[in-house]
C-alpha cells in the first residue's frame, strides 16, 4: 500500500540530496530482515544516539548531494526492487520526490526513521524506531507498519511500551537488542517476549553475516 503523507512542514527540499552511501545488500533486521534490498543512506541527523553506528552520517555537509535521477538509476543497477531509506535522519528532507521516482520505476519503498521530523513521502513501509534523544513527531505513529525499539538497558523496556501504546492496532511490534550490549540483553528480552507474546525480536542479522 502506498501511502501519501503531508508534506507541508517538510524541513527542506529533497533536491538535491547528501548521500553518505548507497549499496545493495540484505535487510539484516526488521520485520523485512532477509530481503535483497537497495540501500540509500542520507546524511544528516541530529537526534545523536550515543550507541549510533553511523555517527559520520551526522553531518549532511560532509556527503554530495546527488540529484533524485542519479539515485534511482544507482538503484535500478541492481535486481531487487525493495529500497530502503535510511540515515541519518531521512525525515529532515521532504521524502515526496524520491519515493515517488522510485515508485513509478517500480520499487517498493521502506524508510527506517526514528520519527524526529514530520511525515512526507509515499511509503509502502514505515519502520519507526523511536529514541530517548529526540521526541517523535505525532504524525508518525498512525502511519508506522513496525516500531522497532532498540533496547540497551532495562528501562527501554517500559520506554518501547509507551510509545507502542501510540502506534496503531496494525503496527508490528519489535524488540531488538543494541549491538553492543547484545549477549546482556538478549536473554532480557527473550524472557520479555516470553511474558508479552505481542512482541517480536529483531537481531541485526548483516553483523551476524559480516555484510553491509
Amino acid at each position: 500500500m502506498n501511502r501519501e503523507t503531508d508534506q507541508s512542514t517538510v524541513v527542506t527540499s529533497t533536491i538535491p540530496l547528501p548521500i553518505m552511501e548507497a549499496f545493495y545488500t540484505l535487510q539484516g533486521e526488521g520485520a523485512h530482515s532477509g530481503k535483497a534490498a537497495y540501500f540509500i543512506r542520507l546524511g544528516g541527523c541530529d537526534v545523536g544516539c550515543v550507541w549510533c553506528d553511523v555517527k559520520e552520517s551526522w553531518d549532511a555537509q560532509a556527503h554530495p548531494k546527488t540529484a533524485i535521477a542519479e539515485i534511482v538509476k544507482g538503484a535500478m543497477g541492481h535486481p531487487g526492487r525493495l529500497a530502503v531509506i535510511t540515515g541519518g535522519e531521512p525525515l529532515m528532507y521532504d521524502m515526496g520526490e524520491l519515493t515517488s521516482a522510485l515508485q513509478e520505476a517500480g520499487f517498493q519503498t521502506n524508510i527506517e526513521t526514528s520519527g524526529a521530523y514530520p511525515l512526507s513521502g509515499s511509503w509502502d513501509w514505515i519502520c519507526f524506531s523511536p529514541k530517548k534523544f529526540k521526541t517523535p513527531h505525532p504524525s508518525i505513529y498512525p502511519a508506522a507498519d513496525e516500531l522497532k525499539a532498540i533496547i540497551f538497558n532495562k528501562s527501554d523496556f517500559a520506554f518501547a511500551e509507551a510509545h507502542a501504546a501510540q502506534v496503531g492496532p496494525h503496527c508490528k511490534l519489535l524488540l531488538q537488542p543494541e549491538w553492543s550490549r547484545h549477549e546482556q540483553m538478549l536473554p532480557l528480552i527473550i524472557d520479555y517476549i516470553k511474558d508479552n507474546p505481542r512482541w517480536q525480536i529483531s537481531l541485526q542479522t548483516h553483523k551476524f553475516m559480516n555484510i553491509p
